[in-house]
């Protein structure tokens, strides 16, 4: 059985972090998102893979290439033009078997619930998970173990049990695709040509999904898959650590890498190769920090992502953060990333302001943004890539 993973999209709800990188390549624990659901379903016994690729599509290819590095084989299928998730899955046809997953590339579960999707025999299989905001998913209406009808993010929704984004698929499924008329949003809707099996008679069951899984969302959501991720980090001590330099719990450093003296690192945390770390900085649990990455005297770092070639100058604090690539921190570089009055944080992306959820979230920064010293950043500050801060400026 093949697995096709739709990775075509850019991911803009993940706003500045993705004007650069497709979303399925922003890093968690320094490997891409994409990475882990790869892994998963090769765990569930997946060996033979479809990356249906468009934005960004040369950065996915030119990492992952064959499958070789994750012991799997990938075949590549451009999705030239974004126009939904049909549209995605029709670019598959006449590569996959009779039957065949569909996995988002950015929504990770554990291996145990793809491998029983495998074994289910129905003609189509939605997995299905209870959520907390029905609202804002695809809703399923069921009876005995049978999808009755699939309501997109509706206002009053009737039931907590949303379409959580992996099928198991019949070759029939290209039939109905064909068949598919433009959503409301100008899309393709995978869930339209699932109701159109459903209205034709065809059985489409669901199987609900009782064990992990992370949508990778919102930009949030990248810190709280890089805290689970370290969770289980294996201690690695690649690079040069000086004798003077503390490490505790698991702590991983990559090759090249020197960690100089007075460095105090506790972990979870992974640093990735050829870091120049310290000295006399103070790195904390959750922390990731990318290739090529620079921390300097006096610098605080508290469970951030760090992406590769940034340079966070001394006497400068980063907490609850995603950091994007080659950025540089002027000296003295400070991020809030708590509120006065304790309650959770919003912010503000595509124009649209939204709760986080988070009582600490620091800032969310693109590529290649310089601060000046001193400057200033409030709490769930969104800053665009390449933005240019002032010294002693206050960004909010």
């Amino acid at each position: 059985m093949k697995a096709v993973i739709l990775a075509a999209g850019q991911g803009t709800r993940m706003g500045p972090l993705t004007v650069n990188t497709p979303k399925v390549m922003l890093p968690i624990a320094n490997k891409p998102i994409l990475w882990y659901v790869i892994q998963s379903a090769r765990d569930a016994g997946i060996r033979d893979f479809v990356l249906v690729v468009g934005y960004g599509a040369k950065l996915i290819q030119d990492y992952f290439k064959d499958g070789s590095l994750m012991d799997v084989r990938i075949e590549y299928v451009n999705q030239e033009k974004q126009m939904g998730t049909a549209d995605a899955v029709a670019s598959v046809e006449g590569i996959v078997n009779d039957r065949f997953l569909v996995l988002n590339g950015d929504i990770i579960v554990n291996p145990g619930h793809i491998k029983k999707l495998t074994q289910c025999t129905s003609d189509a299989v939605m997995t299905a998970r209870h959520v907390d905001n029905p609202s804002e998913f695809g809703i399923l209406e069921v009876r005995d173990m049978h999808v009755l009808r699939i309501i997109e993010k509706p206002a009053a929704p009737t039931t907590d049990l949303a379409n959580a984004g992996i099928y198991l698929f019949p070759s029939s499924i290209f039939d109905v695709i064909r068949k598919t008329s433009l959503s409301v949003r100008k899309e393709y809707e995978i869930t339209d040509s699932l109701q159109m099996l459903i209205d034709k008679g065809t059985g489409v069951d669901y199987l609900e999904l009782c064990d992990k899984w992370m949508d990778i969302g919102r930009p949030w959501d990248l810190l709280d898959a890089n805290e689970y991720f370290l969770s289980g980090l294996q201690p690695v001590a690649a690079g040069e650590i000086e004798p003077l330099a503390t490490l505790r719990g698991s702590v991983s450093v990559g090759e090249g890498t020197i960690i100089r003296n007075g460095s105090y690192i506790v972990g979870p945390v992974i640093i990735g190769k050829n870091c120049d770390i310290g000295p006399n900085c103070y790195i904390r649990p959750g922390t990731s920090i990318g290739d090529h990455a620079r921390i300097g005297n006096a610098v605080e770092i508290k469970n951030s992502i760090i992406m590769k070639g940034t340079h966070i100058g001394h006497l400068s604090y980063v907490g609850d953060s995603i950091i994007g690539e080659r950025c540089n921190f002027g000296a003295g570089t400070k991020v809030a990333n708590l509120r006065h009055d304790g309650r959770t944080i919003r912010v503000k992306l595509k124009g649209k302001i939204m709760d986080s959820g988070r009582r600490k979230l620091g800032t969310i920064m693109g590529d290649d943004v310089h601060t000046g010293i001193n400057s200033m950043i409030n709490v769930g500050a969104v800053i665009e890539s390449k933005a240019m801060i002032a010294p002693g400026e206050l960004i909010k």
